[in-house]
């Protein structure tokens, strides 16, 4: 069956990484800036290997100079899911690509995002919270500023706080200063592990961070009593299957651990974290999982009600989004 009009709920998405390609290509010529290198000659982002998708990601967020671009970017992306059924999304956003981790430009930045937002939430019927991420490669000391950019603008569109990057450069506890302050801001905690690195990895991040959602995190299928811990703690993870396919974090889809995952108990979402990268897209990693893992409907379904209950937001906004997964 088509997964289309199934409503969705997405927690892993990184607002530059989910840019339609075309959208890209044009900010490219109207600012005359030569990135050619990463597009296919069918209209899509080239594909290669994680240390690639780095570079070309972070060249394809060279054309991403001012508010008006994110803005526009976070309208593109937000329509675009919404037509992939998702009614409520959570966006990675990094400060170091809206200003350099400024603060006051920050907000500038910020304030072209969230006007972008409630225009698409009043056209589109989708919802959507901002996570500000600082990048694991650029090391400890500048996710500070960046920390202390999630904490002052706090509040009704930014909810959450989160590691991205590299995961084999830092330990966790060398962001212990930053997830510190974006605790005390009351800001949800997430970080991406477990894609590359290993267990010790996941539980790191879990009990040194204090995080209760894991991006990715499916290395933590070797190791039982972790996921025994992960389980007491009740902590989800944002599972990105087809984004680990492609990047080579799995092997194959046989060699992927959602179902075994999902089946020992823990709390598993489905997401597609840059989907124009790695040709996905919420329905299609649906259809995949029904393919290869049976997942029917009424498993997505369940998917979706865990990743409402994770949800970095507001009561009110989540029961909404609960009232519209029992309505379909």
């Amino acid at each position: 069956m088509s997964y289309s009009s199934l409503p969705k709920v997405e927690l892993h998405l990184h607002l530059e990484g989910a840019a339609p390609p075309a959208f890209i290509a044009s900010l490219a010529r109207e600012k005359s800036i030569d990135i050619d290198r990463i597009f296919d000659g069918q209209g899509g982002y080239v594909r290669g290997d994680f240390d690639w998708f780095l570079k070309a990601y972070d060249a394809a967020c060279t054309v991403l100079q001012r508010p008006e671009d994110f803005r526009r970017l976070m309208l593109a992306v937000l329509e675009q899911s919404a037509e992939q059924g998702v009614v409520y999304t959570e966006f990675f956003l990094s400060p170091d690509f809206c200003g350099g981790g400024d603060l006051s430009a920050w907000r500038d930045y910020l304030d072209a995002m969230v006007a972008a937002s409630d225009e698409a939430e009043r056209s589109f019927g989708i919802a959507s919270r901002g996570i500000v991420t600082c990048l694991r490669h650029l090391g400890p000391e500048a996710a500070k500023p960046v920390a202390r950019c999630a904490a002052e603008t706090a509040g009704r569109f930014v909810t959450g706080f989160g590691l991205a990057g590299a995961e084999m450069m830092h330990r966790p506890g060398d962001f212990a200063w930053a997830y510190d302050a974006a605790r005390e801001a009351g800001l949800g905690l997430t970080a991406h592990a477990g894609e590359w690195g290993g267990p010790d990895m996941v539980r790191e991040t879990v009990d040194h961070l204090g995080c209760t959602r894991i991006g990715h995190g499916i290395n933590a299928v070797s190791d039982h009593a972790l996921c025994d811990h992960l389980i007491e703690k009740g902590v989800t993870l944002e599972v990105c299957p087809v984004s680990n396919l492609v990047l080579g974090a799995v092997k194959d889809w046989k060699s992927h651990p959602i179902e075994e995952l999902r089946a020992r108990g823990l709390r598993v979402t489905v997401s597609t974290d840059d989907p124009p990268w790695f040709g996905t897209s919420m329905t299609h990693e649906y259809e995949m999982l029904e393919r290869y893992f049976g997942w029917e409907e009424e498993r997505l379904r369940q998917s979706n009600r865990i990743a409402a209950e994770a949800a970095f937001c507001d009561e009110d906004t989540r029961a909404q989004i609960l009232q519209k997964l029992e309505a379909a």
